[in-house]
């Protein structure tokens, strides 16, 4: 009992002096679980943050987000759908094997089988042996009417997939602009955190030197204090932004990346070229066009019942008491069948008349909805085109109010430093020049999520 604990502290030494070895006869294996942790964090393997663009964003969201990936299985369940619809139009092949034995009913052997005749009357042979293979086709219009419900229902999942992948670019392009502008935020908020730091200082100096009254420092501390809380929040609010979009583009949220964005942003289309591309690629018209196609295609369905189905089926094979393509008196064993029936309806109790009121509900619905698609996407492109062209035209006017405010605030100062302005005048400067910075991160982030509207309604992201 004493023993057994060094027995197994000796068995892990073995192993473990073993692991080292090999380790040290292939050192590449621990750089690629490195390598391999370092990737599937999403991270560059010389732990450098990943840069991000959008594109790039959208194309992790479109693997990472639940419901993009629902409607891309849901379109590629819909074209199976379809091929299955369509299957079964064309003829059925199927292969039959079977062996019956029956007990004899004692009568003296049969001549052609050289057997007793079986029991059973129903059954042909006391040994029965069936090889055949069976095609079976049938013909109505219930068939048609399905490969049409499948093709209209194919290309209503393919709407829904693109917009829900458009609205997916919308929702990763307001988060992506949205961390941009925070962090650019941030940075306003630190470079006013220390521009009020230096103001203090300034104060303080002057009033050891008797220049300025106490007031003018205890106004100034408070500008600095006010100043140090605004760089808190938009530290939160940065990694706010940052962790929301990391859940769509990383496994873990918390991994390191930079984003990366352009320029200049893109010019606005002419207004033309936007409703004409909105009016041919929108998905959500595609989608209640298709919605009234399934419901044309149901109404047919329906209306399939009232007629009449056309079945054949054609079998060749073996059904002998042998098996083998000749029997023991020369006959030959292989064979065929043909059947064709006719099936004809008569009376259901109005269930078919019931069927078709519901499916031309349902198609009256669509048609409905349709229409107001219609007009929504009418409004809807006014709207957004209106939004883009004020945020486009306020970006300009946000820059200037940028450019005015700082050169305030450095005139404002040197007019401090002279005597001719006042503590207040000087906080007021930095306060404005602060709002206008954070008035253009907003205003980009406005333009930018008007412009993705944009290219939601007309497909060109």
């Amino acid at each position: 009992m004493i023993k057994q604990p060094n027995l197994l502290w000796g068995k892990f030494s073995r192993i473990a002096w073993l692991m080292a070895g090999v380790c040290t006869l292939f050192p590449a294996c621990g750089s690629a679980q490195v390598q391999d942790a370092a990737q599937s964090a999403g991270q560059s393997v010389s732990g450098q943050a990943v840069v991000i663009t959008i594109d790039e964003a959208i194309r992790r969201a479109q693997a990472n987000e639940p419901n993009y990936v629902s409607s891309a299985a849901g379109n590629r369940i819909a074209g199976l759908d379809r091929s299955i619809a369509r299957s079964g139009l064309l003829p059925s092949v199927s292969y039959l094997n079977g062996y019956l034995y029956t007990q004899g009913n004692g009568l003296p052997n049969t001549v052609s089988s050289g057997e007793q005749p079986p029991k059973f009357i129903a059954n042909n042979a006391v040994r029965e042996y069936i090889s055949q293979a069976s095609v079976t086709e049938t013909f109505g219009l219930a068939g048609m009417a399905g490969v049409r419900r499948a093709d209209a229902a194919a290309a209503m999942a393919a709407a829904e997939l693109e917009v829900a992948r458009r609205g997916l670019v919308a929702a990763v392009t307001a988060l992506f602009y949205g961390s941009l502008a925070a962090d650019h935020k941030l940075a306003v908020a630190e470079r006013a955190n220390q521009e009020a730091m230096d103001f203090s200082k300034l104060t303080g100096q002057r009033e050891q030197a008797r220049e300025a009254a106490h007031a003018d420092v205890v106004k100034a501390q408070l500008q600095q204090q006010q100043r140090q809380r605004e760089l808190q929040d938009a530290r939160v609010a940065a990694e706010r932004a940052r962790l929301e979009l990391g859940v769509l583009l990383f496994p873990d949220p918390r991994t390191a990346y930079s984003l990366q964005a352009e320029a200049a942003p893109a010019p606005l289309a002419p207004r033309a070229d936007i409703e004409q591309a909105a009016t041919k690629n929108n998905p959500e018209l595609k989608s209640a066009l298709a919605a009234v196609n399934v419901g044309n295609a149901d109404v047919l369905a329906a209306r399939a019942a009232y007629l009449p189905d056309l079945g054949l089926n054609v079998t060749y094979g073996i059904d002998a008491p042998q098996f083998a393509v000749n029997g023991p008196d020369g006959i030959r064993n292989l064979g065929y069948s043909a059947a064709v029936t006719l099936d004809i309806p008569v009376w259901d109790w109005l269930s078919t008349q019931h069927r078709l009121k519901q499916s031309e509900i349902r198609r009256d619905v669509a048609k409905v909805a349709l229409s107001t698609t219609q007009r929504r996407l009418i409004a809807r492109l006014d709207e957004a085109y209106s939004e883009a062209v004020a945020a486009r035209d306020q970006l300009a006017s946000l820059d200037a109010s940028v450019a005015t405010a700082g050169e305030s605030m450095r005139l404002t100062k040197l007019r401090y430093n002279g005597g001719e302005a006042t503590v207040l005048e000087v906080v007021d400067a930095q306060s404005a020049y602060v709002t206008a910075q954070n008035a253009l991160e907003d205003g980009r982030v406005r333009f930018e999520m008007a412009r993705a509207d944009l290219q939601t309604l007309t497909g060109t992201m």
